[in-house]
């Protein structure tokens, strides 16, 4: 029974158990984290193991090479290589040294990978101390036992008992076949690991006790006498235990089977007799297990238990493959929660993890059966409908998502209602490969993002061309910066009483290398989203406050400049101290400075927002609300955010007519009431401003006194400019 490799194995075994004659476990604990590798013994301190260290691939290799361990404690990743090296090099030296590998690794190639070279357990970093307290009682006692039996074989191994010893007590079940398959003999791991006794599987077939579905394959090998197996065989095979469950199944282990075929001694004039199989079953359905664990946590969301990308990609693959075939139809559902990140912001991750959670589960009841669902971002769904009938059946199903979410989710701090964009992108109309339509769902989500969220569309061609216009802008404007192609252009802003020029508003412009002159209306949004506004907006700020300067330098000591920001400024980055530095860089007065912002971000209200505004009026720059009266926020914002100014939007001064406009009548005195400077905008005609003018209206700006030129056309039109009001 034994091998060539037999005798080397013994006495290594032997020479180990001599080592161990005290009852000492000798445990090396490898890995390149100090505190790791010196917290470990104290974790696992026991007077009955002795722990060596090591730091690297090489230290460890040496440490192997003087003496053998019990178990060894084998960190993934290494300063010189990977923990599969070492078992690599054990398993080119014959060695059993048992190891448990420890990896931070996401990915399952690690730990399939060591569980194939040998090691008895994997365990992913970080793991609980009674996990690995576990995992190396069971080393080490599985390594007593072969030292155990290491002792015994080494007294016997010239006679007959000790083969018969080393059987009977192997962990291994240990048996022989005759040439029809049928047992003959089974070692006591018969009962132990499947439950029977030796007379009842005494003449009966291997192929009787194995699963139904590898069944066939064991029969052909086995149990066929007229085409025995003339070579040593390898497999895994399941084996049924006794007795039948209480549901009438019988559980099942994995085995890694390996046989050899018993053949008779035959003489010179005729070959050898088959007699039949001597095979060692080893239990690996931990192994098994494991693997499957780490399969699943590789294809799966572990918040949500949903697919994930991977899993949903190869399922659309498949329902792909079986519409083309049944010339049939399917759709893709991307379904984005809207304003998630504000219950991250607000009440933490934890809420937010429990909502997701909630949120998947009223997802599944929408679905049909067959239907798959999949988490593929921190909030963000994919939905595979197969088998439709008609597109209208994916409307139904979105329409009811949106239905089902109008009931609030209880929070810890109360009530949350979710509303979700959803974008549909259908088989084989808007694609036939799996990416694009995913891509073209996608599209369509953000459509959805675009028009006021909280509804579905489906995936139209023109969607895809602003998607790839979009997307080449993205491209081009973060670019913008460095290449030096950004702009400003300047509208002054006029005191028609005092007949001169008292301000200008620095108007930024991007001239594309490709498409001209870009105003700000068309690129802006895009930048609020990519997170480019607070580079560009300091950008504005340095150079509005340099040209500023320079005009100042030049005579004109009273101009004060205007300068546009996005509500973005005042949420992310430090808007006041990038003010400051600017006017202390540029040797400006702060009352030089206006900066305008929109009653949007007076909405939002936020403490945050509030706080750096006092903090750019505790300076002495003016804050002025830009567009004002198109929006809707109360009269106590004014005081609320220190506000100095007001801008009149356009729109009014256009539809001023003879009889005089009471919207700007209003916030004139409004203006007047809270002691506010006033600056009406968008003034093209005479008649505007002698209108504006009887409303109380004093600075204007518009082109009727100028379109808005680069810096040194405007300074000319600073100094023609009290001429043409004279005339």
């Amino acid at each position: 029974m034994g091998t060539d490799g037999e005798p080397s194995l013994l006495a290594e075994l032997a020479g180990r158990a001599e080592a161990q004659s005290s009852g000492v476990s000798r445990i090396l604990v490898v890995d390149d984290d100090a505190p790791l590798r010196r917290s470990i013994p104290r974790l696992l301190a026991d007077p009955a193991r002795h722990f060596d260290e090591a730091a690297s691939l090489s230290e460890a290799i040496a440490r192997l090479e003087d003496r053998s361990y019990d178990l060894i404690l084998l960190d993934y990743h290494l300063p010189d290589g990977t923990g599969l090296a070492v078992l690599d090099w054990c398993s080119r030296h014959k060695r059993r040294d048992a190891v448990i590998l420890l990896s931070g690794e996401d990915g399952i190639d690690a730990a399939i990978g060591a569980l194939r070279r040998g090691a008895e357990d994997f365990l992913r970093k970080p793991c609980h101390l009674a996990q690995l307290q576990r995992a190396v009682e069971n080393a080490l006692q599985k390594a007593s036992l072969l030292r155990l039996n290491a002792q015994i074989s080494q007294r016997l191994k010239e006679s007959e008992r000790l083969h018969r010893y080393l059987v009977e007590s192997s962990p291994d079940f240990i048996f022989t076949l005759n040439a029809a398959g049928e047992f003959t003999y089974t070692n006591p791991r018969a009962r132990t690991l499947l439950g029977y006794a030796r007379p009842d599987l005494a003449g009966r077939s291997i192929a009787a006790i194995t699963s139904a579905e590898d069944r066939p394959r064991v029969a052909a090998l086995f149990c066929n006498p007229e085409l025995p197996p003339r070579e040593p065989q390898s497999l895994e095979v399941r084996l049924e235990r006794n007795p039948v469950t209480a549901d009438g199944q019988r559980s099942e282990l994995t085995f890694a089977l390996s046989t050899e075929p018993m053949v008779t001694r035959g003489g010179s004039d005729r070959p050898g007799q088959f007699v039949g199989t001597y095979g060692v079953a080893r239990d690996i359905s931990d192994r098994k297990r494991a693997e499957e664990i780490i399969v699943y946590q590789a294809y799966h969301d572990q918040l949500t238990r949903l697919p994930n990308r991977l899993l949903f990609h190869d399922r659309l693959e498949l329902a792909l493959a079986q519409a083309q075939r049944r010339q049939g139809t399917l759709a893709v559902l991307f379904i984005d929660l809207d304003r998630f990140k504000l219950v991250n912001d607000t009440y933490g991750h934890a809420e937010g993890d429990h909502l997701l959670r909630g949120v998947a589960s009223r997802l599944r009841q929408c679905l049909r059966r067959g239907d798959t669902l999949a988490r593929v971002g921190g909030d963000e769904f994919l939905a595979l409908l197969p088998d439709l009938s008609s597109p209208t059946d994916a409307e139904r199903i979105a329409e009811k998502i949106l239905q089902t979410l109008t009931t609030p989710f209880q929070l810890k701090h109360g009530e949350f209602r979710v509303t979700v964009s959803i974008g549909i992108a259908l088989y084989p109309k808007d694609g036939e490969i799996a990416d694009v339509l995913i891509q073209h769902a996608d599209i369509a989500m953000y459509q959805v993002k675009r028009s006021g969220k909280n509804s579905h569309c489906f995936f139209d061609p023109t969607l895809n061309a602003n998607y790839r216009q979009r997307v080449s802008l993205e491209h081009d404007l973060r670019l913008a910066l460095d290449r030096d192609q950004l702009a400003l252009a300047f509208q002054p802003q006029v005191s028609v009483g005092r007949r001169r020029v008292v301000g200008t508003e620095a108007l930024l412009r991007w001239q594309h290398p490709d498409h001209g002159l870009i105003n700000p209306t068309a690129f802006i949004s895009v930048a609020e989203e990519i997170g480019l506004i607070g580079g560009i907006s300091d950008w504005v700020i340095d150079r509005a406050c340099h040209q500023l300067s320079e005009w100042r330098g030049v005579g004109h000591t009273d101009l004060k400049m205007a300068i546009n920001l996005s509500p973005r400024d005042f949420e992310h980055g430090d808007i006041v101290s990038t003010v400051s530095h600017s006017l202390t860089r540029h040797q400006l007065p702060a009352s030089a400075i206006d900066l305008e912002i929109t009653e949007n971000l007076m909405m939002r209200d936020t403490a945050r927002c509030a706080e750096k505004i006092a903090r750019l009026r505790q300076l002495g720059v003016g804050i002025a609300i830009d567009d004002f009266g198109t929006g809707y926020s109360a009269l106590g914002y004014l005081q609320r955010f220190q506000i100095s100014g007001l801008k009149i939007d356009r729109t009014f001064v256009r539809d001023l007519n003879g009889e005089g406009n009471p919207i700007i009548n209003a916030i004139t005195g409004i203006a007047r009431g809270f002691g506010l400077d006033v600056v009406a905008e968008g003034v093209e005609t005479e008649a505007q401003l002698g209108h504006l003018r009887d409303l109380g209206c004093d600075a204007m700006q518009g082109f009727y006194f100028s379109h808005p030129l680069p810096a040194e056309a405007a300074e000319e039109t600073f100094r023609r400019m009290p001429a043409r009001l004279l005339n």
